[in-house]
């Protein structure tokens, strides 16, 4: 009798260990990914945030054998994004495009934001950098970064800038570009880079100051003025900084992913492998360049959100003296 029971009990201990075994979730499994991942990227199509996503997950997602779908979800300088990955589920199917204004100066442009920049996300890796080229139509009269200030000063409130948005990199760079120069020049904003910079190339802006200029450049669109990096771009060597023109203005933008917090660790360690295998091609260290990134180094989710931190006063600090604010 004792015997029966002590094997009933052990029956169904074990038809319940593999009752349990069967629910243990994909990742516990080392089968991470089995169906298409969603990267949501916090602009609208067309744009350089947008160019490089797509770039990314389309190298990222043969690693993976399954398919990254990049989600547009543009608005509020990228809260809109920011607040859906951080309310999504833990479990890697869902991550976003970072970037140095969802995780660096929205926290001092908006009096509230929607999400916790460290605590409501998972760090995946780092992508690049890339530096704002200041762009004009090919037509423009302008010729130089001299030019604009000259004709700011002489027309106070005639001369505009377009952005992809209020609280974007762009905007922030136009408001330090006004302050380190003391002009009054005007901000139009637009609902994504992709909408402003077919307005810029038709003239109906002056200029921007954005992230992705090579093709345009090369292609004869737009006409590039200043670098805001402390070095040359190698694919623009023609193209002084805006400190050798006369001006200190810099602006360190920056991209990478994150997930939910609560990710698991062996799902991000997944999508870091994949990304470092992305970022040392040599193909894709090129695309970045022409994009007018400079290469990304591959770099481990702790190392990404030592960077996220130490990078966050440091733009706040940024905002506060450009006097840049959006509500």
């Amino acid at each position: 009798m004792t015997t029966l029971a002590f094997t009933r009990r052990h029956l169904l201990g074990l038809a319940v260990a593999g009752i349990a075994a069967v629910h243990v979730p994909a990742f516990a499994q080392g089968e991470f990914p089995t169906r298409p991942i969603t990267l949501v990227v916090g602009w609208a199509a067309g744009g350089s945030a947008d160019v490089l996503a797509r770039i990314i997950a389309a190298d990222m997602a043969a690693t993976l054998h399954q398919p990254i779908i990049v989600d547009n979800r543009p608005g509020a300088g990228s809260n809109i994004a920011s607040k859906l990955v951080a309310e999504a589920k833990p479990d890697g199917y869902t991550i976003m495009l970072a970037t140095s204004a969802s995780h660096g100066f929205n926290s001092a442009l908006f009096s509230r934001l929607p999400y916790k920049p460290i605590e409501d996300f998972s760090p995946i890796g780092q992508i690049n950098t890339s530096p704002g080229t200041l762009l004009v139509p090919v037509d423009s009269p302008f010729k130089s970064l001299q030019d604009i200030v000259d004709a700011a000063k002489a027309q106070p409130g005639k001369l505009n800038y377009g952005s992809g948005g209020s609280g974007s990199s762009q905007h922030l760079a136009g408001a330090q570009f006004n302050k380190l120069a003391n002009v009054n020049i005007a901000h139009i904003p637009f609902k994504g880079s992709g909408p402003m910079l077919i307005d810029l190339m038709a003239g109906r802006v002056d200029f921007t100051i954005t992230t992705g200029p090579v093709p345009y450049v090369r292609s004869g669109k737009l006409r590039a003025l200043a670098v805001a990096a402390h070095e040359r771009h190698p694919a623009m060597p023609d193209v002084p900084t805006f400190e050798e023109a006369g001006m200190k203005l810099f602006t360190d933008n920056w991209y990478g992913l994150v997930a939910p917090a609560g990710t698991p660790t062996p799902v991000l360690e997944t999508l870091n492998a994949a990304l470092k295998k992305t970022l040392t091609k040599p193909e894709m260290q090129k695309q970045f360049i022409d994009q007018g990134a400079f290469p990304g180094k591959p770099t481990s989710p702790d190392a990404f959100w030592a960077f996220v931190k130490k990078q966050m006063p440091e733009a706040a600090e940024l905002v506060r003296l450009s006097g840049a604010k959006v509500d």
